[in-house]
């Protein structure tokens, strides 16, 4: 994949009607390419040409993508990108011949590597996924057998794809590990999905999608649920494959940021229709479509002070600027909480957390020590394994501790809590995944409704009709209609789901909201209103937040202070601008170097007027 955007394509040449990514002369004519047993080695990767697709029969059918023109040449990367629904998975599920039985092509045709295959049955496309098309998948444990080894697996794939035989598959399997990254990759090929880290799975997704040694891999979404160190390793990874192996990469992605440091060109969709295409740089200086701006704007990435002014307002009515938000955050030389008293939500104080009993085993959590300011953001930054989901909990009142002090709004927690969150009307936690945490069975109402019934404290818990007015005031606070009342988590979008995790941690109305990864499964569109929504109100409410995340993006956009957490241990704490700016830290730094699109956000700033 292409690694920075001084690479793309000469911006001079547009691409040619409806293709992203044509430069140079006019493309071939369909007839002197696409014709299937006559392609020859010039023959695009993937050409898709007035492409409709839809889902169901008859009068049920209703048609997503809407007369869809792409080329992707050999050896190059052409980017998808939209909010979710946009129509992106589709088309990378219809390229690959992964399409639902309930999805169908309804005009239109496919090409892959000139081979028509727009009418292709499941087993002529058996014949040439694999070796033709390779295919990374978002999820990698939904995505492989939990009750087969990697090797198992592995050796599936080639002896599918490759002459390899029984005799010989096993050596292949730990060469193609090693080739994509995994170390000790004899002993890994006895190794279950489940004993594996994300990176590692998703390594093993990309060995098994090129053991074929495709012309096309198509990736869809691949480290969506990656840090941003890990993923960085893993797009270099496939940038390093595409140039040795000579493949053409569609990406599918909502990150605005990924695609414009990874791609050669651009394609866009809404609502299933291409608005803008054409060479990433191009596309990145000057969008045609107000829909593509939009998506730029909201791209943390691509406008990192947009919402500066605010965060200098909300300081200020604090009591503190953003010049000195380190020290009263309590950055002090050694990382310990120096802000206490009425200035202080949380105070945590040489925290230790050990998992499975302390003997021999290195702590979860060892010795970290960070104030979040009132009316503040004090955001929670790491790769995976570093102790931010712990640290959530802990603050939460849901784990325990073995060492150190929290103080949650002057209230000192224990270390061995007798009950969850015994704190409840002063903190709550919004969780990662809104559709793990809210109950499949209960309406909307219910779901806003319990923590009111459970506590059964304040003016709001003494009757059905307070409770019932207290969940539609916190519903209208969240820019929720009354409509969803009724509906069922499962009934909702990944944003409405979010807004009622929020609605419902707000209905206790509480002082301290601690928010795990709450936008990390949204695309930036739908983060972008979650983050307004949070903005808000804190204005309205005076709200403090404890917001982890891996989004150093985000971070950088939102929060006023962050502490950096590398396994478990603080690197350092302080004022946002302070720690992304000036950092003497080399952790800090391989973090700060590992956001991708920064490059793009200098592009997009040069392109205003």
């Amino acid at each position: 994949m292409t690694t920075s955007t001084s690479t793309a394509l000469d911006t001079s040449t547009p691409a040619g009607p409806g293709h992203p990514g044509v430069p140079g002369p006019a493309a071939p004519s369909s007839r002197e390419t696409l014709g299937g047993a006559g392609a020859g080695p010039d023959a695009p990767a993937l050409r898709l040409e007035g492409l409709r697709i839809a889902y169901g029969h008859g009068g049920n059918a209703r048609e997503v993508v809407h007369g869809v023109d792409l080329l992707l040449e050999r050896g190059r990367t052409l980017a998808l990108v939209g909010q979710s629904g946009s129509g992106k998975s589709t088309i990378a599920q219809a390229a690959g011949g992964l399409l639902p039985l309930s999805g169908h092509v309804t005009a239109g045709t496919i090409h892959v590597a000139g081979r028509d295959a727009t009418a292709w049955t499941r087993s002529q496309w058996r014949s040439l996924r694999g070796t033709g098309v390779g295919y990374v998948p978002q999820d990698p444990l939904g995505s492989l057998d939990p009750l087969q080894t990697v090797g198992r697996q592995l050796g599936q794939a080639l002896r599918l794809h490759t002459d390899a035989t029984r005799a010989t598959v096993a050596a292949r399997a730990v060469e193609l590990l090693e080739h994509v990254g995994i170390h000790d990759a004899a002993r890994r090929l006895d190794a279950y999905p489940h004993e594996l880290s994300g990176g590692q799975l998703q390594r093993v997704l990309i060995a098994i999608a090129i053991a074929g040694r495709p012309e096309l891999l198509i990736a869809d979404e691949p480290t969506s649920a990656l840090d941003v160190t890990v993923q960085k390793r893993i797009l270099d990874l496939l940038g390093e494959l595409q140039r040795e192996l000579g493949l053409a990469v569609l990406f599918i992605t909502h990150d605005l940021a990924l695609a414009a440091e990874r791609s050669d060109a651009l394609a866009v969709l809404n609502h299933g229709r291409l608005v803008d295409h054409g060479a990433t740089r191009r596309v990145l200086a000057a969008p045609e479509d107000p829909y593509t701006r939009q998506l730029f704007a909201d791209a943390p990435a691509t406008s990192p002070d947009k919402y500066a002014e605010r965060i200098e307002v909300l300081a200020r009515r604090a009591g503190a600027g953003q010049d000195d938000a380190g020290a009263r955050a309590g950055a002090a030389p050694d990382g310990s909480a120096t802000g206490t008293g009425a200035d202080a939500a949380v105070v945590v104080e040489g925290l230790v957390k050990h998992y499975g009993g302390a003997e021999g085993r290195p702590p979860a959590v060892d010795g970290v020590s960070f104030t979040l300011r009132r009316g503040s953001t004090h955001a929670l930054v790491g790769e995976s394994g570093s102790g931010k989901t712990t640290i959530a909990r802990v603050v939460a009142g849901l784990e325990g501790f073995g060492a150190g002090r929290v103080v949650v709004d002057g209230r000192v927690l224990e270390s061995r809590p007798q009950h969850a969150n015994p704190y409840a009307r002063q903190l709550q936690l919004v969780h990662q995944n809104p559709l793990a945490a809210l109950d499949p069975k209960f309406s909307v109402r219910r779901s806003i409704e319990e923590p009111l019934r459970l506590h059964r404290t304040g003016p709001h818990a003494a009757s059905d009709a307070l409770r019932a007015g207290r969940v539609r005031e916190v519903l209208e606070r969240v820019a929720l209609p009354a409509e969803v009342l009724d509906k069922r988590p499962r009934e909702l979008s990944g944003g409405q789901r979010q807004r009622v995790a929020i609605a419902r941690a707000l209905v206790l109305a509480p002082d301290i909201l601690v928010l795990d990864e709450p936008t990390s499964a949204l695309d930036v569109t739908v983060q972008a209103r979650v983050v307004e929504l949070l903005f808000e109100l804190r204005e309205q409410q005076e709200l403090s937040y404890l917001f982890i995340t891996h989004d150093l993006s985000l971070v950088r956009q939102i929060a006023d202070d962050v502490s950096v957490l590398e396994r478990g241990r603080l690197v350092e704490t302080g004022a946002v601008r302070r720690v992304f700016e000036d950092s003497g830290q080399a952790y800090t730094h391989r973090l700060i170097d590992s956001i991708p699109g920064r490059g793009a956000a200098a592009g997009q700033r040069k392109a205003q007027p």
